[in-house]
């Protein structure tokens, strides 16, 4: 699966930030991917908290940039575009105050072009990994909301790749409306919002390698069931199949109907998706997170994310609970984003 991402890796050049520079796992992933002459990495930290850190794992950082917020010679210049870029929103002071901490001033750095992508998350919260980025990198052009997706992946009894994509199952809690506090009207309808992460989710597939047949799951097909979330799933497919007709999206459908050939088709005669789905994509955050880790735990699937969708750049999360290995591989595809 990390084939082509590490070949693109190794004929453009990219730099990589690490928030939580200190950080153990950091600093494993670190080694190896200087050893493995995959990117170029900066760690953010205390110097010599982050070489004594090393030293003590007998990790080897001699090649990475070490940046300690609190001594950075830009500093000045990096507030200044901070307050330019809140807009009256945070002083000066409160500007200084959040870069010299590693999840705003790490975004800073792929803000003003000295990194290309970042990965945290290793002890910081999602939502704290997020902020910063909603905040300085911002959402690209066309983009409303920041969603996630995993990638799930294992090798099938012929030793064949199987991936999947789900989303989303990190970010975004649940959909209602966006509603106009002076004129009482919706200017982004939860549909719209669930059809857009589908959409993103369907361009995540496509850069691992999956050709998106994209199932907006519910516990109806075709309405089948009333009430939760069906009505939800069923206008988001509509909304989404405006948004992008070359793509294959189809629902409300059930978890059975999107990968069974038979139940698919008979549930849900004729569609294109049913029976074939690849892409899943959840209409809250329980059914996601849950989905995802019951393929991980009891599938044997490895789950790469979450990875973040809408944003102007690669930026991404890590579970608090993030091996090494976890981390070396989401660096090689955060990296690969840029």
């Amino acid at each position: 699966m990390f084939t082509k991402l590490i070949d693109a890796l190794k004929a453009t050049r990219r730099t990589i930030v690490f928030t939580e520079g200190p950080d153990a796992r950091i600093l494993e992933a670190a080694d190896r991917l200087i050893k493995d002459d995959l990117m170029d990495v900066i760690l953010v930290g205390n110097v010599d908290e982050v070489k004594a850190a090393a030293a003590k794992g007998n990790f080897d950082i001699a090649k990475a940039q070490i940046i300690d917020p609190l001594t950075y010679e830009g500093m000045d210049e990096m507030v200044s575009t901070m307050v330019a870029l809140r807009k009256g929103k945070m002083s000066e002071e409160e500007c200084r105050a959040a870069l010299s901490k590693g999840n705003y001033f790490g975004t800073m750095l792929v803000k003003m072009g000295k990194a290309d992508a970042l990965l945290g998350g290793a002890t910081y919260s999602t939502a704290d990994t997020v902020r910063p980025a909603l905040q300085l990198v911002k959402t690209k052009k066309g983009a409303h909301l920041v969603s996630s997706s995993f990638i799930l992946f294992r090798k099938d009894a012929e030793c064949k790749d199987e991936k999947y994509c789900m989303g989303d199952c990190a970010i975004n809690i649940s959909y209602e409306d966006t509603v106009d506090k002076t004129t009482g009207e919706v200017t982004f309808s939860a549909a719209q919002k669930l059809a857009e992460v589908a959409i993103e989710s369907a361009r995540t597939a496509e850069f691992f390698g999956i050709d998106p047949k994209v199932a907006v799951l519910s516990f109806s097909t075709k309405g089948s069931g009333k009430g939760g979330t069906v009505a939800l799933s069923a206008e988001a497919t509509k909304v989404a199949k405006e948004l992008a007709p070359e793509l294959a999206i189809d629902g409300e459908m059930q978890f059975d109907a999107a990968v069974s050939p038979v139940v698919g088709q008979l549930k849900f005669p004729g569609s294109k998706v049913a029976g074939y789905a690849n892409t899943f994509i959840f209409p809250c955050i329980e059914a996601g997170n849950i989905g995802y880790k019951i393929a991980q735990r009891l599938g044997g699937f490895e789950a790469y994310g979450p990875i973040l969708q809408g944003l102007n750049a690669p930026i991404n999360d890590l579970s608090r609970g993030c091996n090494a290995e976890e981390v070396y591989k989401m660096a090689i595809i955060t990296a690969g984003m840029a």
